[in-house]
């Protein structure tokens, strides 16, 4: 049976998503990524050696003010009252990486996958 879209109507014109039927409960979504890079291009993040400053610190910013905006970015997602955002780092070394963990949380009627 073929799976139908849930951001299409049966004339396949876009449409949001009716979730006002549904209860608000507690929501988390969890992202991973990993960035590589040269092992000089770590050595100074770790140092806080960066030209241009404080890298990790404009990439945190830029993730909690993603999330933020998200509905405002991504067609169709709903505007959510998001309780908390997380982007934390971690360094590796073989291969030479910044591992990067965004966590998303909120009460609400839909889920923040999106965010």
């Amino acid at each position: 049976m073929p799976r139908k879209l849930t951001h299409v109507d049966a004339a396949g014109k876009a449409r949001m998503v009716d979730v006002s039927g549904k209860a608000a409960t507690e929501r988390e979504a969890v992202a991973k990524g990993t960035v590589t890079m040269q092992p000089e291009t770590l050595q100074l993040i770790r140092e806080g050696n960066v030209a241009k400053g404080d890298v990790l610190a404009v990439a945190q910013v830029a993730g909690i003010m993603a999330a933020k905006e998200t509905h405002r970015l991504i067609p169709m997602c709903h505007p959510l009252p998001i309780s908390q955002v997380k982007v934390e780092f971690q360094f590796g070394d073989e291969p030479a990486r910044v591992d990067i963990t965004a966590t998303v949380k909120t009460v609400a009627q839909t889920g923040v996958e999106m965010e």
